[in-house]
């Protein structure tokens, strides 16, 4: 399972003495832990597909930490946003290209039936279970947005 990945890898970077490797996944397998305790209590165990949109979470407030700081001039803040946010992207599924967004996109709209920029809400609903924790959510309504505009 992939949390116990990401245990047995904390326990690899605390034996290297690897700090930002150690208190990235600190944080990642904390984060986990709060949203088992937020769907089920003490009982609940997190599946794969729970702990990768619990990741994305973590890789999005990352990317915006580091746009943060860096309009902060904040750049010795940004790097360190950035070395946890190449770890934590390590640990995401392989990503699709934006060629097979694009597909996934098309395909999305003919289902849904959408025409309009109005219908983006139908669109994302029945796009994102088939791209989550594969491509970036941004990139994804991007793409929609330029698809229902033409």
């Amino acid at each position: 399972m992939f949390k116990q990945k990401l245990q047995e890898d904390l326990r690899k970077s605390m034996l290297a003495k690897d700090e930002v490797r150690t208190s990235t996944l600190r944080m990642l397998i904390s984060a986990i832990g709060y949203y088992e305790i937020q769907e089920g209590g003490a009982g609940y165990e997190a599946k794969d597909e729970d702990v990768i949109e619990v990741l994305g979470r973590e890789i999005k407030k990352h990317r915006e930490s580091i746009k943060m700081y860096q309009k902060g001039n904040r750049p010795e803040l940004a790097k360190k946003e950035n070395n946890e946010l190449k770890i934590l992207q390590k640990y995401l599924p392989e990503q699709i290209s934006e060629d097979e967004v694009k597909n996934f996109v098309k395909e999305a709209i003919v289902q849904t039936g959408a025409k309009t920029i109005t219908d983006m809400g139908k669109v994302m609903g029945a796009l994102m279970p088939k791209v989550k924790g594969k491509a970036d959510g941004s990139l994804v309504s991007k793409i929609v947005k330029e698809e229902l505009s033409n």
